[in-house]
């Protein structure tokens, strides 16, 4: 008879700063044995005495021990570069992403983003808190634009690009996707390229919009030779990964005026240290890594979470099983 993975009533240590993911599943499931941290320090501290962790940004690869407690990890984010899969395999543990958790936030946040930009909100919110009337723009160079009819490039057609794409679509915008395998029937967007055709394509695209995973493959994906390649005045919007984007060649694109604007939810450091001149280039616009909130997000992992450990109990397949 074949050992179960978790005990019957698992102690399940929820991580996170700022979600409030114990309330939601004490909420569902009172008579749970729960356990919570808010920092970093906290969970290290309790890791121990859990058979499942709940967690993303508060993970560390020290915690895959093989014969420790700790079985099975169901990661609150979409992106799963920070866990280490030898680690878990060693270690005889499960590991879950959050995909589809957050596709709707952060493909909305991705065209808020354009559009922010190509609508200059920015500056609308500077002159308000002003009390400034800005005249009409005499330059079309400068002045606000809009999306229909431009071309976009999608870079990783999961869940998040695919609803990316239809977005765009909805605002008349020409969509091309970049991945592996080709255009399918189903595919929202007009055409699929693969990932040795990015340069090829960059310079016929209006828009870039990064929703890839961090691979070894897409570290640095978006380089000198990309922004060299793209056509001048084009725009940039990164809500995948701040290592996707050469920092150095992003800071000279803009400078030089190559790239019109960048807006970024994601950065290699993170927080964005104060001394970073990307808060001060009058054509970059920042969040803080908030793409993927929304008020429904813990009840969208807890949803996974749940699904997830019926899956373990029954020897099933996990959803967004990654080890």
């Amino acid at each position: 008879m074949t050992t179960p993975l978790l005990p019957e009533q698992p102690t399940i240590l929820l991580a996170h700063a700022a979600y409030r993911l114990a309330d939601e599943y004490r909420r569902r499931h009172p008579d749970a044995r729960i356990l919570e941290a808010t920092t970093p320090e906290a969970t290290q501290a309790q890791v121990g005495e859990a058979d499942v962790l709940v967690a993303s940004g508060f993970w560390r690869n020290a915690f895959a021990v093989p014969g420790g407690r700790l079985r099975f990890v169901q990661s609150v984010s979409a992106g799963t570069d920070q866990y280490d899969r030898e680690a878990f395999r060693a270690a005889g543990l499960r590991l879950a992403s959050a995909q589809g958790v957050n596709e709707r936030a952060v493909s909305e946040h991705a065209l808020a983003l354009l559009l922010a930009i190509t609508r200059h909100v920015p500056q609308a919110v500077q002159d308000m808190a002003a009390g400034r009337w800005r005249p009409m723009i005499g330059d079309p160079a400068i002045r606000q634009d809009e999306l229909s009819g431009r071309h976009m490039l999608v870079v990783g057609l999961g869940r998040i690009g695919n609803r990316v794409a239809r977005l765009a679509s909805a605002f008349d915008m020409r969509v091309t996707g970049l991945r592996r395998s080709p255009l399918r029937d189903d595919d929202v967007v007009s055409a699929v390229i693969p990932p040795d055709r990015l340069l090829a394509a960059l310079p016929d695209v209006d828009v870039v919009v990064l929703t890839c995973p961090l691979t070894a493959e897409t570290d640095g994906l978006i380089g000198r030779d990309a922004f060299a390649a793209m056509k001048p005045g084009a725009i940039l919007v990164n809500v995948a990964r701040g290592r996707v984007v050469d920092q150095d060649a992003l800071l000279a694109a803009l400078g030089s005026g190559r790239l019109a604007a960048a807006a970024l939810d994601v950065t290699v450091e993170e927080p964005l240290p104060p001394s970073s001149p990307l808060w001060s280039l009058p054509n970059v616009l920042v969040t803080p890594h908030t793409a993927g909130e929304t008020r429904r997000y813990e009840a969208n992992v807890v949803d996974l979470l749940d699904d997830n450990l019926a899956r373990l109990a029954a020897g099933r397949d996990l959803r967004n099983g990654i080890v």
